[in-house]
């Protein structure tokens, strides 16, 4: 039985996969068509060449031919692997994305695993707390993040800690003109974006986590172990904690595409050399086989995150064993 289950959830969400990337490309294709975007004096730039090296480049690009061919031939490539050619890099897109992505993935990692700790951590404290000064302070920090800017926030953490105090680099991954960079100095460069990109993410962590344990510390089940005389830090650990952590790590991972579009925000403002800024080049410089290749790769980040947390959701959590499978 469980194993029926277990396939029946792979075959939906491998359906909804594909129809995600097709309905994400055909969108795509379509925006960008409807841009008055040239590739061929994208591509050249300031340059000028021979007409009939011109002509080669609209036939390479495919300027003259039908959308709907254009899009067939992308897609047909896309299928073979083939990304194209980045216009701003002069490379493959797919190298271009490995070597971006993989920085983001650092960034978007820490940036991850700090705003869940935190914010989970926040969210018990209020809930312990409910109802006093420090509950309040707590939700009040949340609403107020909430509220705040992703590039405003970054803006604000770079003159005050890199410009004026001059504790840490004013931006990029590495030193520049560097050869020998050390793991230091990577750290170094990573904490202002981090801490940026982490502290929008710990609200919605924080006051979910905290509308969970007052639930919970509410529930017959606590109200029956206080009676039993469990009390403090013990029973809140043994029946809060372990009740609210899962539901926690679940929205964690469903907060995937606030995560991606956060880190475009942030990679622009400290010149960190991940995939938001990959993406930003690549639409004000009309790069459109990188701009598609990235929307492609975005849609399978964020749609792997929401999986994982449809997985903890429907097999890893006890009380909703006997649910539906979740849509």
């Amino acid at each position: 039985m469980k194993h029926r289950k277990l396939g029946f959830f792979i075959g939906k969400k491998a359906i909804k996969l594909i129809l995600l990337l097709i309905v994400v490309c055909i969108a795509s294709f379509w925006i960008i068509e409807q841009s008055p975007i040239d590739p061929v004096r994208a591509y050249i730039g300031e340059m000028s060449i021979q007409p009939e090296q011109k002509a080669k480049l609209e036939e390479y690009w495919g300027v003259n031919t039908s959308p709907q061919e254009k899009f067939l031939n992308w897609a047909n490539n896309i299928l073979e692997g083939d990304f194209g050619t980045s216009l701003i890099y002069r490379m493959p897109v797919i190298d271009v994305i490995k070597e971006r992505f993989t920085a983001s993935l650092v960034l978007m990692f820490s940036s991850w695993l700090t705003s869940g700790i935190l914010g989970f951590i926040l969210g018990i404290i209020a809930g312990m707390k409910s109802g006093t000064l420090v509950d309040k302070a707590i939700k009040t920090y949340c609403y107020l993040l909430a509220a705040t800017p992703t590039f405003w926030l970054a803006l604000i953490l770079l003159l005050v800690f890199s410009v004026y105090l001059g504790w840490f680099p004013v931006g990029l991954s590495v030193p520049i003109g560097v050869t020998d960079v050390t793991f230091f100095d990577r750290i170094q460069h990573l904490i202002l974006p981090t801490i940026t990109l982490s502290l929008l993410g710990v609200a919605s962590i924080a006051m979910f986590t905290r509308e969970k344990l007052i639930e919970v510390m509410s529930s017959d089940y606590v109200l029956f172990a206080k009676a039993r005389g469990e009390k403090g830090f013990d029973l809140i650990l043994r029946h809060g904690i372990r009740n609210v952590a899962l539901p926690a790590i679940t929205l964690q991972f469903l907060g995937f595409s606030e995560l991606f579009g956060g880190a475009v925000l942030v990679e622009q403002v400290f010149s960190y050399p991940g995939i938001g800024q990959a993406t930003v080049a690549a639409g004000l410089r009309s790069d459109v086989p990188l701009l598609l290749g990235i929307v492609i790769i975005s849609a399978l980040f964020v749609f792997f995150g929401n999986l994982i947390a449809d997985i903890i959701y429907e097999f890893l959590d006890p009380r909703i064993k006997q649910q539906e499978i979740s849509s």
